[in-house]
């Protein structure tokens, strides 16, 4: 089969596409056909080897895919050839034709979600629902900035929010981004490129209780210029340092709180899965494909991920 490797960390042109075997299947595991593969920030950042945990040389990057069961060992009860799935924490990495997983990583993929789509559903939708409701403890009637709201993370956040009964605020940095946050649901849509949008923030909202942020080396001082008393910031993404007064939580007994998907309890993951599936099934969680790569293009994808202004889901097509 053919498979992104990655032999060395580095660039993204540490990819290479090669011809790999299909892996083995045991007793409790199943063997997924890839129909799409979702390409995530944090993907980038393990390439790096700079992330706080390193996969073992060589290695198949990806987290996300939808596809259909191949093959299933004795012990995958209930899981059968030709199901339609989503796939969480695999074994081999997505970024392939064939992944291998346990039985408790594959999740049903409804009908009235594409596999494209499906590709975009366990880390946008698990991390936004980990920010808001775990971490955040986000109530009916409160107040969310979401920022880079135009991603998939941020697409994810404002349909959970929505639903919940939050007013959203969402950010992005083009037109055809803020289109696309509008379009989600969002209450109100500021462009984060322009230098006074946080004052424009303020003044239509007076504040907000809760901030998911993006990209916390460049914003997180400034969201406390719209953060309220006792307000809550979850930094969902980072990409480098800052200088930073923590007499700023002070002021306004504020919480900051950090957030990696994988270091979520059993039980919370088994829950998020629950209530996607729930989502996706009753239809106010619709994930958002945006550009669509070969699987051979991964280092593009790469590339396009961190270099440009986000538009939904990124994806490759092996």
């Amino acid at each position: 089969m053919k498979a992104i490797v990655v032999r060395e960390f580095g660039p993204p042109e540490v990819m290479k596409l090669e011809d790999v075997p299909v892996p083995d299947v045991g007793e409790s595991q199943v063997l997924v056909r890839v129909k799409a593969a979702g390409v995530n920030p944090v993907d980038c950042y393990i390439r790096t080897g700079t992330y706080a945990s390193k996969p073992n040389l060589p290695y198949t990057p990806g987290k996300d895919a939808a596809g259909t069961i191949e093959k299933a060992g004795n012990a995958a009860s209930g899981l059968r050839p030709g199901d339609r799935v989503y796939l969480s924490e695999v074994q081999s990495g997505t970024y392939a034709e064939y992944v291998i997983c346990d039985a408790s990583q594959v999740h049903e993929l409804p009908e009235n979600v594409s596999f494209e789509q499906g590709a975009g559903v366990f880390v946008p939708y698990a991390t936004a629902w980990r920010g808001l409701f775990e971490k955040a403890q986000a109530k009916t009637g409160e107040t969310v900035l979401i920022h880079g709201a135009s991603g998939g993370v941020g697409i994810a956040a404002i349909q959970w929010a929505k639903h919940a009964g939050l007013r959203v605020v969402g950010t992005a940095g083009s037109e055809e981004g803020k289109r696309l946050v509008s379009e989600q649901g969002a209450d109100l849509v500021f462009d984060h490129s322009e230098p006074d949008y946080l004052a424009k923030v303020r003044e239509a909202t007076g504040g907000v209780e809760i901030v998911l942020e993006m990209l916390a080396n460049v914003n997180l001082v400034n969201d406390f210029e719209v953060l309220k008393m006792f307000g809550r910031i979850v930094v969902i993404g980072n990409r480098g340092s800052l200088d930073f007064n923590p007499r700023l939580t002070m002021g306004k007994d504020a919480s900051i709180h950090g957030l990696a998907l994988f270091n979520a309890a059993p039980e919370t993951m088994s829950r998020i899965h629950d209530e996607i599936r729930s989502g996706l099934r009753a239809g106010f969680l619709v994930p958002a494909v945006g550009r669509r790569f070969p699987l051979g293009d991964a280092v593009r994808a790469h590339h396009e991920v961190l270099e440009t202004r986000a538009l939904g889901k990124i994806v490759l097509l092996p």
